[in-house]
């Protein structure tokens, strides 16, 4: 059997054996002036050295193992002879004083000892020497450091480095074998519901013929098992290597590590790691990774790999709390320690920042001319949309320009001189912006804030590590994020101005499509399924995350029984603006009392605003309250407490218990209730977005393309936080409730369009007869004994 190959970069292989030392999150990154000015400086050079200096010379070396070969490949930055002697050169920029340097970076100085031990075994030479050449970025003063070796000892050296790397390479090949083997018997590990082979069929296909999938499956389908399964069996087929769990709230990534371990229980062998926010995983009161202020970044770099392999070869699944034992055993940073640890796993349960922001994706896997077999499932991928819109937009507000200029004020005039130019140009566009101003571009702004940047990385480095104050270093991320957002530039934003809180002008990138910034992200990997209950209208999600013109889409219908449900529309009620104030509140109140006085149980009453809520409840309280109908509130930033014991009421309340939710909110997606601990969902308003300059901007920009900009920027959306919240009812097969949608215009035809199939049987209903409706309704369940002993759902919703 002929053995894998295996292929690593010089770069990468030191980087990873050798890295030791300190995190230290105050250093700056390289910046694309630094990268260009680098670019430069090695362009000029090597253009000095004359005709016996060879530049960017390719080379590689393959070293066999029993169970794999490794081949190490690079290209050397120079090669030249000196005394008849060869030297390899390594060439690097950097904005610090070189003439300070003692020594080279160990990692420059092995980077040119890979090179030099390669091309001496080429070229059959006993000896060879290697140079580092730094240059500073700005000045072009440079340093040497230079030193000889025999081939001899740099095959020695190079051979044990190569053998540390080997070790992590021996144990990856074979778990992916033992991995590979448990899945031959695999099967899927529920008796199948109506719509989940489907499922399982079309993103195994979808996988096969590396091909994106949209699928529509309300709840209680069991669209998690049905897609991380065919997902699963698709990496034991050789179709793909990782799986990218990818969710938008912390209760979604729950039901995805839990599908996993049934199928462990199942016999499946597979290594699942979910990636924790960094304020949730850290140690410290406060996140600061600088090594004086964290013990856990103190040395971290020299510790981390071997927590690492330890945690990788004896444990299989990494939440949160293996990830902080291990962290704590070895004293490192666990959000690194989980960072470095996805590279090796099977599957990343993870928020969709970690793939698609620019500023914050997973490099190791998404960093520029990296790529991999990779097995995207998108859960509840209707929040993709705004979540995208506002990872791929950025801005710059002039307040805080001068804020940081004043700061600047004690650490550099190069700096200060950077910001007020690009105060004067914002200055410029504050004088013509009214309400809101669309500009072409960012015109000069752009130039300016890249020379801010390179001074302020210049800062970073030369402070080595010392403090800048919290608002200048975030000032800093900020300026990074326009940069990064700016090489984005296309037919998907607008640019544009307007007054910001302080009253100073903000110049705005708004990303109004982010499908072409998110199908970069998604050609990183094989295939992609875009999974949600709520998907409709299909082609506008297609239009808004996908640039594909081949994607399949799926309509899983509902697999409960119609009967065991009621969805009424109150046509005569209406959350229109114009029809706000106390005579539609006490309309709305009256419906909500004469629905919830019914039946006993417990409601949710979802509302387009906090205000518009407010209202209907003081209106609710002071009318028709109730001894045995208690009412309980949402209010604004609630914590991860607080929302856990407002919905622990739903399961120890006795008698009727009534919730007034804002749609859009925590209580509006992604909980469940079941059985008896929700039985109605009373939906005020058809959730159309407040109007707004971005909502605006958005219709415009839809209308201009003969689309309807209404539909794209307010009814799409709204509808979507409508059947969200219509969902929270129905959560499994045994489950019995009733829907009340308030509001006139859901009887007209553009919203009727918008309702899922299963909808069919809605009827309309008025404040005289809702009553007499849900009587009717509750009756007929009873009769046919289906009310009572409602159980929770088994483990696959």
């Amino acid at each position: 059997m002929e053995k894998p190959l295996v292929r690593i970069s010089v770069r990468n292989l030191v980087e990873f054996i050798l890295k030791s030392g300190d995190l230290d999150n105050r250093r700056g990154s390289a910046d694309k002036e630094a990268m260009l000015k680098g670019s430069r400086l090695h362009r000029k050079i090597q253009g000095r050295m004359g005709s016996h200096y060879r530049a960017e010379v390719s080379l590689k070396y393959i070293t066999e193992y029993k169970d794999v070969d490794i081949q190490v490949e690079g290209r050397a930055d120079g090669i030249f002879t000196e005394n008849d002697q060869y030297y390899i050169d390594e060439i690097k920029g950097v904005y610090a004083d070189v003439s300070q340097f003692e020594q080279p970076v160990e990692v420059h100085r092995a980077q040119a000892m890979c090179y030099a031990r390669i091309y001496a075994q080429e070229q059959q030479l006993e000896k060879i020497g290697v140079q580092m050449t730094y240059g500073n970025l700005d000045t072009e003063e440079l340093r040497y450091f230079r030193e000889d070796h025999t081939l001899e000892e740099l095959r020695q050296w190079y051979q044990d480095l190569l053998d540390r790397y080997h070790k992590w390479i021996a144990y990856q090949l074979a778990w992916k074998k033992e991995r590979n083997a448990s899945m031959s018997n695999l099967e899927f590990p529920f008796e199948y519901r109506e719509g989940q082979r489907k499922i399982v069929s079309s993103v195994y296909h979808t996988i096969s013929t590396e091909r994106q999938i949209f699928i529509q499956a309300p709840t209680g389908v069991g669209k998690t098992m049905s897609t991380i399964f065919p997902a699963v069996r698709a990496v034991g087929a050789g179709m793909g290597e990782n799986i990218f769990y990818l969710t938008a709230k912390t209760i979604t990534r729950t039901v995805a590590e839990e599908a996993f371990s049934i199928l462990r229980e199942h016999g499946l062998k597979f290594k699942v790691i979910t990636i924790t926010a960094k304020e949730k995983l850290c140690f410290c009161d406060k996140v600061e990774c600088n090594p004086e202020n964290c013990l856990w970044a103190r040395g971290h770099l020299d510790r981390v790999n071997d927590a690492v392999y330890e945690l990788w070869t004896t444990q299989d699944r990494y939440d949160r709390e293996t990830l902080l034992e291990y962290a704590k055993k070895w004293q490192v940073c666990p959000f690194e320690l989980c960072l470095d640890l996805a590279v090796w796993v099977d599957a990343v349960i993870c928020d969709y920042n970690y793939v698609f922001d620019p500023n914050v994706y997973l490099k190791r896997f998404f960093g520029e001319g990296t790529s991999g077999d990779y097995i995207f499932l998108i859960d509840e991928a209707h929040n993709l949309v705004d979540r995208g819109r506002e990872m791929y937009s950025a801005y710059v507000d002039r307040a805080d320009v001068l804020e940081a200029k004043k700061l600047a004020a004690d650490y550099s005039k190069g700096l200060v001189k950077a910001l007020e130019k690009v105060n004067r140009h914002l200055l410029t566009l504050e004088k013509e912006c009214g309400d809101y101003e669309i500009l072409q571009n960012p015109g000069a702004v752009s130039l300016s804030i890249l020379q801010v940047m390179g001074e302020m990385d210049k800062l970073l480095e030369e402070l080595r590590g010392k403090e800048l104050p919290e608002q200048l270093l975030e000032f800093y991320f900020c300026v990074r994020d326009f940069l990064n957002i700016d090489e984005l530039l296309d037919e998907n934003y607008v640019v544009y101005t307007e007054i910001g809180d302080q009253g100073k002008v903000v110049l705005r990138l708004f990303c109004v499509n982010p499908a072409a910034n998110i199908g970069r992200c998604l050609e990183k990997g094989k295939s992609t399924v875009f999974f949600s209950a709520t998907l409709l209208p299909m082609d506008y999600y297609r239009t808004l995350l996908s640039t594909r013109k081949d994607d399949y889409g799926i309509y899983v219908p509902s697999p409960f029984q119609q009967e065991k449900r009621c969805i009424l529309t109150g046509r005569d009620v209406s959350s229109r603006y114009t029809r706000r104030g106390y005579e539609e509140y006490h309309r709305i109140a009256s419906y909500i009392a004469k629905t919830v006085w019914t039946r006993k149980g417990n409601y949710m009453v979802f509302f387009p605003s906090y205000k518009f809520m407010e209202d209907v409840l003081d209106v609710y309280e002071n009318e028709f309250s109730v001894d045995w109908v208690r009412c309980i509130a949402q209010t604004s930033g609630m914590h991860e407490q607080e929302k856990e014991e407002f919905l622990e009421e739903f399961s120890t309340s006795e008698g009727t218990l009534v919730g007034f939710c804002v749609m859009g909110g925590i209580f509006s997606e992604g909980i469940d209730l079941m059985g008896e601990k929700l039985i109605g969902a009373i939906i005020v308003g058809t959730g159309l977005p407040q109007i707004g300059i971005q909502r605006e901007i958005l219709r415009q920009y839809y209308d201009k393309k003969g689309a309807s900009g209404f539909d794209y920027a307010y009814r799409y959306p709204g509808m979507n936080k409508v059947l969200q919240s219509a969902g929270r009812v129905i959560r499994t097969q045994e489950d019995t409730g009733i829907i009340l949608l308030l509001d006139e215009r859901f009887a007209g035809s553009d919203y009727r369009n918008l309702f899922p199939a299963e909808w069919s049987d809605r009827g309309n209903c008025t404040l005289n007869t809702v009553e007499e409706q849900l009587d009717h309704f509750w009756n007929s369940v009873k009769e046919s004994g289906q009310l009572s002993n409602q159980e929770n759902g088994s483990a696959q919703d």
